[in-house]
């Protein structure tokens, strides 16, 4: 049975590589070298020219930047084989999706295009700072249980004045479809779970969700203010029917009433954690910000609100209730516990985010176009995707001042340690390298008679495109005076 096992997993392996190839359109052989070269690399990816001397990288070092600047990717092709794979599953059976935006910073690139204002978390009060840099949306399936995997879906860049709302609305649309089609989700199933953070306004992404098997759990702030549903219209009562009810305040318990759904459950970490569920409640919508353009009535979307208190954080901070929205309503306490422990999952995004910068690399060239940077993107998620397929193919070679792990609980850090040996046993459809001589360069004292234009930092958002053309926006990075 294990040898079955085994062989089937290297089968998915197999079968992904082969289609991870087929989607390198130009310079496949190059681009797909530098990914074994990256998961077969000693230690952290730290420059790119390094990558070159890896013993599974065949080529020379000027064929790894011409992949780069030059490769082509068929994203389509490569987003339909990452939805083919296995995907982890919930205990109810469902599939749990977690989004979020995550950005590549180049603050001193002046000469990169489309770069954003980022925010940057600082640990200091008020030390949190905007960077330049180019946000990310990344899409991934959570697994359950205790462990940092995700199974990475989709990757999509942020132009200049994008919503994040609508991006992301799109964007997962286009994941569930390819899920649908690869036989994930079949009529019967449990909906899809769509888990996100207070970033993303979670009624809005509901709404725009509303024909698609999804539902949809977000973090509200501690500050937000719902209404409860409007209550009946009496008959000879003058005026128009109220569309919302009282206020729910989520920091004035005067204004809560007795939840629906109360619930207790003793945890290891964080000690007895209290939810309590209150049904039906909506925020009140207005033709402004997101909803400046909707056609119509304004809609009412309606949503379980559950709040979670724990007795302590593992770190030793003061804990303070977590407000969470359901798309859902009338759930029961089975159907709330699931909920705030899938919240809980989110965060394995934020180590694969971890795993993807500071061991794969994924923001250590200093490429220069958008272009450059969505076609390593694609690389890096590919290379984590072998990795998850290979987690229960690998050798744990441990260090001696590390516990050993139980058979299928390895790390990713740790699967990418023994990949090399299991490379060894899996066919490379890249084809050998051709004999070839270097080029003459640039004539030896000559300056460069091209250089490259700089482009500002875009800081409007789609709220901001109303301004009229005349107006002048002084630039955030003027360019550096010369000094010699």
């Amino acid at each position: 049975m294990h040898d079955a096992g085994s062989a089937g997993v290297s089968g998915h392996l197999a079968r992904f590589r082969q289609a991870f190839y087929q989607s390198l359109s130009k310079r496949g052989d190059a681009l797909f070298e530098l990914v074994d070269a990256m998961l077969c690399a000693d230690g952290p990816v730290r420059s790119l020219p390094e990558l070159s001397l890896v013993g599974e990288h065949r080529r020379g070092h000027g064929s790894l930047y011409a992949g780069l600047a030059h490769g082509r990717v068929d994203v389509d092709r490569l987003r339909c084989a990452l939805a083919a794979c296995p995907l982890p599953r919930a205990a109810d059976g469902r599939l749990v999706l977690a989004v979020d935006v995550t950005c590549w910073l180049r603050p001193e690139a002046h000469t990169s295009p489309e770069r954003i204002l980022c925010y940057t978390y600082g640990r200091g009060k008020d030390t949190h700072i905007m960077v330049p840099g180019w946000p990310y949306s990344i899409v991934v399936a959570l697994e359950t249980g205790r462990g940092s995997w995700t199974a990475p879906l989709d990757a999509v860049r942020l132009a200049p004045g994008d919503d994040a709302a609508t991006v992301t609305a799109r964007q997962v649309r286009q994941v569930v479809t390819r899920l649908i089609e690869a036989g994930h989700w079949q009529p019967g199933d449990p909906a899809i779970m769509l888990v996100a953070d207070a970033g993303y306004d979670g009624p809005r992404l509901a709404f725009l969700l509303q024909d698609l098997p999804v539902v949809v759990l977000v973090r509200m702030r501690s500050d937000r203010v719902l209404r409860r549903p409007a209550p009946a219209h009496l008959p000879g009562t003058l005026g128009r029917p109220r569309r919302h009810g009282d206020e729910f305040v989520f920091g004035d318990p005067a204004t809560w009433s007795e939840p629906e759904v109360t619930t207790r459950t003793e945890t290891r970490l964080y000690g007895p954690a209290l939810a309590r569920a209150w049904n039906r409640l909506h925020p009140r919508l207005t033709h402004r910000t997101a909803w400046a353009n909707h056609f119509g009535k304004l809609p009412v979307i309606e949503g379980t609100v559950i709040r979670l208190e724990v007795d302590r954080l593992p770190s030793g901070a003061i804990p303070k209730p977590v407000w969470l929205w359901h798309s859902a309503t009338d759930l029961d306490a089975t159907r709330v516990d699931l909920l705030w422990q899938a919240f809980l999952r989110r965060f394995d995004i934020e180590h694969t985010f971890r795993m993807l910068k500071q061991t794969l690399g994924w923001t250590t060239p200093k490429l220069r176009t958008p272009d450059q940077a969505d076609r390593w993107t694609w690389l890096i998620l590919t290379a984590y995707t072998q990795l998850r397929l290979a987690r229960d193919l690998a050798t744990d070679l441990r260090r001696p001042w590390e516990k050993t792990a139980r058979p299928g609980r390895l790390t990713p850090a740790r699967v990418r340690r023994g990949f090399r040996h299991l490379h060894a046993t899996i066919d490379t459809p890249a084809s050998a390298p051709k004999p070839t001589r270097p080029g003459p360069g640039r004539p030896t004292g000559q300056p460069n008679q091209r250089p490259a234009p700089r482009h500002d930092v875009h800081t409007a958002t789609s709220a901001d495109t109303h301004k009229t053309r005349n107006s002048k926006t002084q630039s955030n990075t003027p360019r550096p005076r010369r000094t010699g």
